[in-house]
């Protein structure tokens, strides 16, 4: 194959396609980006890790030699970069090695052919929907920061995404890590009726968050079935990501959702945030607990460490109900109140033993619950 390409437009997509690359494996084609160019003047680029896939087109200058070949992904993205602005790149592959060359400069990389490539086989993909990129990119927004790192649960490493016959139809995606739980809600897309329950893996969900920021404007087409996801992005030159789901069952998060916390804590969610990071400052890894005192209309702030001292702060606030004390953990309450882009957080609290449920107010679409710590 032989192809020129504009180095911007290399660069872009390379950028995209390493980025699911691991960079160590112990299958080398695993490290290569497989390159196909067709005589219709378009270039498409392929990687994958076998969980997930992404294939992106995009136009050449010129494509003198159709043919495909796979080259190390990280290597050829590193060289795109350092290539001056403007440059256009011309990639020459044969004998088992690809010249790269722009400008005065020419690269000689190692090639492994293209049979060896593998290729996820997505099978029949049944649900079909579309939902706008920039919903997709704030429901992503909203929940990943509590989806689990713990291997040993991993039902809990993605965003579950299920449909919900409420009063009116929504799909809604949430994400718990057994200490928070975050969830956003949307109105149910035209197609999405009678989908499976699924688990977005979490390097799925973030890879495909990147992703959104180019295609903000449009819609992002869903096809899914209980095993596999596949996102379209940016049509004819756009993007395909396709993922294996997690296999497993995720719990039902509703029961821990609170329905009788009758104390109701409203604060501007930025001065809380800073309030909270102010004290926090003295905390340990053993004290990360940031204890709370409510009483009528304040907040008392306070962190006790035995090794750095004392630390408190006190913040208004709208309270009536009786006074008490709780404790939370200090950056997974900071994750929450920066997801509240509002001049008022809701708290609703019943006791220092209960979960707390978070939100901007009874409309908002995301819904956050925080459960305590003994401080």
């Amino acid at each position: 194959m032989k192809a020129t390409i504009e180095r911007a437009t290399l660069l872009r997509c390379l950028s995209h396609v390493q980025s699911v690359v691991e960079r160590r494996n112990t299958i080398p084609i695993l490290s290569n980006v497989l390159i196909e160019a067709s005589p219709d003047g378009s270039v498409r680029l392929m990687a994958t890790d076998l969980d997930l896939q992404i294939i992106e087109t995009m136009p050449a200058r010129e494509v003198e030699r159709g043919g495909a070949i796979t080259v190390s992904a990280h290597l050829l993205f590193d060289i795109a970069r350092k290539l001056p602005d403007g440059s256009q790149v011309s990639l020459d592959a044969a004998d088992g090695r690809m010249v790269v060359k722009a400008g005065r400069s020419r690269f000689q990389l190692p090639t492994l052919p293209r049979d060896d490539f593998p290729v996820i086989v997505e099978g029949d993909l049944p649900t079909s929907f579309e939902v706008p990129a920039r919903v997709l990119a704030e429901l992503i927004d909203r929940t990943r920061f509590a989806i689990s790192t713990e291997e040993t649960r991993y039902y809990l490493n993605g965003i579950f995404l299920h449909v919900a016959d409420e009063a009116t139809p929504v799909l809604k995606a949430a994400a718990t890590d057994g200490h928070r739980l975050a969830r956003y809600t949307i109105a149910r897309p035209d197609g999405a009726e009678g989908m499976p329950d699924v688990i977005v893996p979490r390097k799925c969900v973030g890879e495909l968050r990147k992703l959104l920021d180019d295609v903000l404007d449009t819609a992002v087409l869903l096809d899914l079935s209980a095993s596999k996801v596949r996102f379209t992005l940016g049509g004819e030159h756009g993007v395909v990501l396709t993922s294996k789901l997690i296999d497993g069952t995720f719990p039902d998060y509703s029961r821990v959702i609170p329905t009788g916390n009758d104390k109701l804590l409203r604060l501007d969610p930025r001065s809380f945030f800073e309030g909270v990071d102010r004290v926090a400052t003295i905390a340990t890894e053993k004290t990360r607990a940031v204890k709370m005192a409510l009483e009528n209309d304040k907040v008392t702030l306070s962190v006790t460490s035995p090794e750095n001292g004392t630390a408190a702060e006190e913040i208004a606030a709208e309270y009536r109900a009786a006074g008490f004390e709780i404790g939370f953990n200090a950056n997974y309450l900071k994750d929450i109140l920066s997801q509240i882009d509002g001049d008022i957080v809701e708290l609703h609290l019943a006791d220092a033993g209960a979960p707390t449920l978070i939100r901007k107010d009874d409309k908002s679409p995301a819904l956050y619950v925080l459960m305590p710590m003994r401080v």
